[in-house]
């Protein structure tokens, strides 16, 4: 690995410091958002990992022990949820890192996990990486909100409408 990157769990100072790196960058992610990651992380819920490059807060991703997508949650497969790298530092294998640990993670107790990717555009990235990585669709087709879409249904495509993916690990 990388000795300019380091991979640790989440810590309450990182809250503001989170949020405040991706309101520099446009984006609009509070800091009640990861206090509430940090609740849940240290409630066992949710693990929160985060990586700094240089000394500085670069990204992070999550694992949601219990997923709130149902066909994992019926199969007990946790699920990575909401990874993101600040744009700054991207292409500098900080979400490979983030993921291999993830997949650690899960792997000492679960031989899948699971993941959610969204269907647009901006989602291009993660939806190679996710590929290349081993993972693949669940055959459920597209959701919205935790409904899967059918023929005929009209929804608004935003953030919300995704593909689940499936790996061993």
């Amino acid at each position: 690995m990388d000795n300019r990157l380091i991979i640790r769990n989440i810590k309450q100072e990182d809250c503001e410091t989170i949020s405040n790196a991706f309101r520099l960058q446009g984006w609009n992610k509070t800091k009640e958002q990861y206090e509430r990651y940090l609740k849940e992380h240290l409630e066992g819920k949710r693990d929160v990992i985060i990586a700094e490059y240089d000394n500085n807060f670069a990204g992070y991703v999550t694992i949601q022990w219990r997923s709130n997508y149902k066909p994992f949650q019926d199969s007990n497969i946790p699920e990575v949820v909401d990874l993101n790298v600040l744009i700054k530092v991207r292409k500098k294998g900080i979400g490979t890192a983030l993921l291999d640990e993830a997949e650690k993670r899960v792997a000492a107790i679960n031989n899948k996990i699971g993941i959610g990717v969204g269907l647009m555009p901006d989602y291009g990235s993660a939806q190679r990486l996710y590929i290349k990585r081993g993972y693949i669709p669940d055959g459920l087709g597209a959701c919205k909100d935790g409904k899967f879409l059918v023929y005929g249904d009209k929804v608004i495509v935003d953030d919300n409408v995704a593909i689940y993916l499936v790996k061993q690990v």
